[in-house]
């Protein structure tokens, strides 16, 4: 007899946002205060500690792990409200999760056939910016239509797509759905008077890292309410816009740089 097993995720509206090992993850943050020792405990890196928890905290639509200001290890950084009853919601559900697991195994039920098929309805992006957000307007055009999303924090993403998408995805005001935009296509701009761009995304924000590699560094933008934005510009840009840590910046990218989507 095949053994069923599964697991539990937390959703955000339509999006999964968070299941064991980021739950792991934010309970050991709790416990230790620290973003290094947490990730050490979980097995995770310290930058994939630090993806996991924007990926939370944009997808959650409110801040679940507070930054702190201090060095590298992240001392004092500190859990909201929400998250520790996050955590204790989920720590009852999997134990629930767990004997109904069981119960459907001493049944007798049989998935065989079936988990390959799911797998494929499982979709993964390698999209950097996972926005959540809902529909504001549609601005409708000949070819083209024009989608402004509301995210977290009150900032709105404009996106253009065909009208063949708008009406594939049924779009329309108050339905919710996902931005993704590639970190390649986000320009980093530092504010200043005398800058004029046609780019449609201009969001203002404050760098919360910067990862400097061999060539290219990576830029971690928070955005008011939460939300925080990767770019990857050239060490030389960095250097040149002196990007760095708390440094006021902005997010540019086009609308025709963001694809939409959303779960049914």
């Amino acid at each position: 007899m095949l053994e069923l097993d599964g697991s539990i995720w937390f959703r955000s509206g339509t999006q999964n946002w968070g299941g064991k090992n980021r739950i792991d993850l934010l309970a050991q943050i709790d416990a230790t205060g620290s973003i290094t020792a947490a990730a050490r405990a979980v097995g995770m890196s310290y930058k994939g500690a630090w993806d996991a928890i924007d990926a939370m905290n944009n997808l959650a639509g409110e801040p679940l792990v507070l930054r702190a200001a201090g060095g590298k290890g992240g001392g004092g950084t500190r859990l909201t409200d929400r998250a520790r009853s996050l955590i204790a919601t989920f720590r009852a559900l999997e134990s629930e999760h767990r004997k109904f697991m069981e119960n459907l195994t001493r049944a007798g039920l049989t998935a065989t056939g079936d988990i390959d098929l799911m797998r494929r309805f499982m979709l993964k992006t390698s999209a950097r910016n996972k926005l959540l957000g809902t529909v504001m307007e549609i601005r409708a055009g000949a070819v083209n239509d024009e989608i402004l999303l509301r995210i977290a924090g009150g900032h709105v993403v404009t996106a253009t797509i065909t009208r063949d998408s708008t009406q594939e995805l049924a779009l329309a005001p108050g339905k919710e759905a996902l931005a993704l935009i590639k970190a390649s296509s986000v320009i980093v701009g530092a504010p200043g008077p005398g800058l004029r761009l046609s780019a449609r995304n201009q969001l203002p924000g404050t760098i919360a890292a910067v990862r400097t590699g061999a060539v290219n560094s990576e830029i971690l933008i928070d955005l008011e309410g939460g939300t925080t934005l990767a770019a990857i510009v050239t060490n030389d840009s960095a250097t040149e816009l002196g990007l760095g840590d708390g440094a006021p910046a902005v997010a540019i990218f086009k609308a025709s740089s963001v694809i939409l989507g959303v779960l049914d």
